[in-house]
């Protein structure tokens, strides 16, 4: 199926009738794409909001993640499937290695996750939380065994821009999805968000939004709880930043990660 450059992101989402009625919001509202992971605990919700939801399974493009633990060829192989089945689907359309951390190993994991596509159990392969290195390194090993990366998801928003891999993504032609695209609210009080966000009758969150989206090869991942705020961020589709719109949020000149820690890679 088509892949949704704007997605609905799941993550906390651990109680089980808030990620069930969230998926099943965002479904109605007209979201045709659904992030997940192993490691977010929700794999089986989603997939019964995916089960309630009238909208066909051939319309959705659903995603998870392998997690830290299972990245190995047997782990990868093994959870892979069972992410599979929790989601009710037989096919994952897209699957990321969700960090480069723990049992990372670009021999083992990437030719797992070969097999498994070959095997039919995901669509395509996907990247996540990799460094520019560290993604160059993964992308040969992928492409030697003759599978192209699909996306690559990051940390990305006005307050981190990610010029480098933007950059590498158009020329990869792979998708950077963007993760926390509004900083989990920490662009609502930046002034050029704002005064574009008056500029267009609309909130900080779809100016975030509509920026990222006005950028080549880019797709969001936004999550959000409640019915309305799904329904708000939803309503960025609607919303066309002009140049100068672009210029002045391209200009925000910082580099602030919301997910940072001395655990990660590019530590």
């Amino acid at each position: 199926m088509d892949f949704d450059r704007f997605g609905f992101g799941t993550y906390q989402m651990t109680d089980r009738d808030e990620c069930i009625t969230a998926v099943e919001t965002a479904l109605d509202i007209g979201y045709r794409h659904i992030d997940t992971a192993q490691g977010y605990d929700n794999e089986a919700y989603v997939g019964e909001a995916l089960a309630n939801s009238a909208v066909d399974r051939e319309d959705v493009f659903v995603a998870s993640k392998l997690a830290t633990a299972n990245l190995g060829y047997d782990d990868v192989v093994a959870t892979t499937r069972k992410s599979a089945e929790l989601l009710g689907v037989d096919t994952i359309d897209l699957m990321y290695v969700h960090w480069p951390l723990n049992t990372y190993d670009p021999e083992k994991t990437l030719s797992g996750l070969t097999a498994i596509a070959e095997e039919g159990v995901i669509d395509h392969v996907g990247l996540s939380n990799f460094t520019p290195e560290l993604l160059e390194e993964a992308i040969d090993g992928l492409n030697d065994r003759g599978v192209s990366l699909f996306a690559h998801q990051v940390e990305c928003h006005p307050l981190l821009q990610q010029e480098e891999l933007r950059s590498y993504a158009r020329e990869d032609d792979h998708w950077l999805v963007a993760y926390s695209p509004i900083a989990r609210g920490e662009v609502f009080d930046v002034p050029e968000i704002v005064e574009v966000a008056e500029k267009h009758d609309a909130t900080p969150a779809q100016v975030s939004l509509a920026w990222l989206l006005a950028k080549e090869n880019v797709a969001v991942i936004p999550k959000a709880a409640t019915p309305a705020h799904i329904r708000e961020n939803y309503g960025t589709v609607d919303l066309e930043l002009d140049e100068e719109d672009v210029r002045k949020i391209d200009g925000i000149d910082r580099e602030h990660r919301v997910v940072d820690g001395d655990w990660t890679p590019w530590e």
